[in-house]
């Protein structure tokens, strides 16, 4: 029994391993341009991004090391009441929604 409660730890502990290392490549568009270019494109997707440079290149120039996740960008919109079962198509609900998150960008 107590050989099966470590191999579920150590299984547990490594699915969150793989899951949190997941994460951050998801962030960054792909592509082979300029760190502004990334940037603007991170932006567009509703992103707001934090730059921290580690070199005084423009950014037109820089390199991207790292996209780290931040929190997430959370916003009020309204949706029909429709949705809802039994829904009443007159009314509008305000449903809180994910927009977007806080990108922590290192460039060189």
């Amino acid at each position: 029994m107590k050989h099966l409660t470590i191999a579920t730890a150590a299984a547990a502990a490594l699915s969150a391993a793989v899951l949190g290392l997941a994460t951050p490549a998801l962030a960054a568009p792909s592509g082979n341009g300029n760190a502004q270019h990334t940037i603007t494109e991170l932006e567009a997707m509703g992103n707001r991004v934090i730059v921290n440079r580690l070199s005084s290149a423009p950014l037109s120039e820089a390199e991207i090391i790292a996209v780290r996740p931040g929190a997430e960008i959370r916003e009020w919109v309204t949706s029909d009441g429709g949705s809802r079962r039994g829904g009443d198509n007159s009314r509008e609900d305000r449903v809180l929604r994910t927009v977007g998150r806080i990108l922590y960008v290192d460039v060189r």
